[in-house]
């Protein structure tokens, strides 16, 4: 195997294990806090990922303005997830969080 390739595979696996380990924090720290499981973060995640190519590639902004952008962005649908989704369960019954 050549060497660049092995390389390329190793920060490949290195970015993507990063990308697990943050959504693995997501979830221990809302279960940890709120008590309620939240399937939802690979959604902030693709919406973020598909916003920032969109910025990038079709808008043509510099890459780390749309990654700016796109933060504002994910934390804007994460705060409308928590009002549309999370405080109606606070005061719920149990069973209602297991139907979600």
């Amino acid at each position: 195997m050549d060497g660049a390739i092995f390389l390329q595979q190793v920060v490949n696996g290195m970015s993507l294990g990063g990308m697990y380990a943050l959504i693995a924090i997501g979830y221990t720290m809302v279960y940890g806090v709120l008590r309620l499981i939240n399937f939802a973060h690979a959604d902030v995640m693709m919406v973020g990922a598909f916003s920032t190519l969109f910025l990038f590639s079709s808008v043509g902004l510099p890459f780390g303005v749309a990654v700016f952008l796109t933060l504002g962005l994910c934390g804007l649908f994460g705060m409308l997830i928590d009002r549309v989704a999370y405080r109606p369960m606070r005061q719920a019954s149990k069973i209602s969080m297991l139907i979600t």
